[in-house]
């Protein structure tokens, strides 16, 4: 069995399209909606016998409201595989039953990423690199160099389109529900990799998505998430060093912008100042 879980934060509308990819398949498969936005009443009326909605109460954030789904399989199944996805995602023919199999193929993967495509046909994902030495965190957009075999090892994938073997946790993974939105994906990869887990990106699993057809819909609260998010990733996995460059670099942006873009300025430094607030209220930051 796969479960399939996306999160639903006024987005009803999208994941009807995505169910309808999910359903052309022959495999058997469960999907789990958690409703992150109480007020869309109509996520309501997917809910059928492989259907189930999880009512998370308030915004958890994505990682929040992946939890609550992850826990929810893990108690009733821990041995399932599961595929974490957008709700602007769709799934090409035969998609679903390729996932399944690939999976039971590599069951030394506890992580596995598949590469994004646009609608355009432009690959939009295709693996993630992280250099902790600078900071650096990139999306690959090039799925050369993973054709020469079944996956290839990576340093982190994005919660777009995530698949999980839960076999190979003793206990639920989970997301850090301090990353309210974007970055998440990232620190959940690096914790586990830390762990000893392996982690792999395939072109035999592809989705096609809507890049930012949710979060476009509030630019600046996307701009503020994001620089916080940043922030407390390089904190969690880099140095004080390069979190005080990286830092200097997102503040001379905002600066940079600030008359032509002050919007997406205030947001930035909202962001920075959210982070700032956070280290001064625990006293200490986890830097090594």
């Amino acid at each position: 069995m796969i479960y399939l879980i996306t999160v639903n934060y006024q987005s009803s509308d999208l994941i009807v399209r995505l169910l309808a990819s999910v359903q052309l398949a022959a495999s058997e498969y469960h999907v789990l909606i958690v409703n992150n936005s109480p007020e869309d009443q109509a996520v309501q009326t997917l809910a059928d016998d492989r259907v189930q909605i999880l009512e998370a109460g308030q915004n958890l954030g994505f990682g929040g409201g992946c939890n609550l789904a992850l826990q929810w399989v893990y108690e009733r199944d821990p041995g399932a595989i599961v595929w974490l996805i957008n709700p602007d995602a769709l799934l090409p023919q035969g998609m679903l039953q390729t996932a399944t199999q690939f999976c039971l193929n590599h069951p030394e993967l506890s992580i596995l990423g598949t590469v994004i495509l646009e609608s355009t046909g432009a690959i939009w994902f295709a693996g993630g690199e992280f250099n902790p030495v600078t900071g650096r965190i990139v999306t690959q957009t090039d799925d050369r160099p993973l054709t020469a075999a079944a996956y290839q090892e990576t340093s982190w994938v994005t919660g777009c389109s995530l698949l999980l073997n839960l076999r190979n946790f003793p206990i639920c993974p989970y997301f850090d529900q301090e990353f309210f939105l974007y970055y998440e994906d990232f620190d959940f990869c690096r914790r586990y990799a830390q762990q000893g887990h392996r982690l792999g990106v395939t072109p035999h699993i592809q989705i096609i998505h809507s890049p930012s057809s949710v979060t476009s819909r509030h630019p600046a609260l996307k701009v503020q998430h994001s620089t916080y998010s940043y922030l407390l990733a390089l904190e969690r996995h880099t140095s004080l060093w390069v979190l005080g460059y990286r830092l200097g670099r997102i503040l001379g942006r905002a600066l940079r912008v600030s008359m032509t873009e002050p919007e997406t300025a205030i947001a930035i430094i909202k962001g920075v100042v959210r982070y700032g607030k956070r280290v001064s209220g625990f006293g200490q930051s986890n830097l090594h």
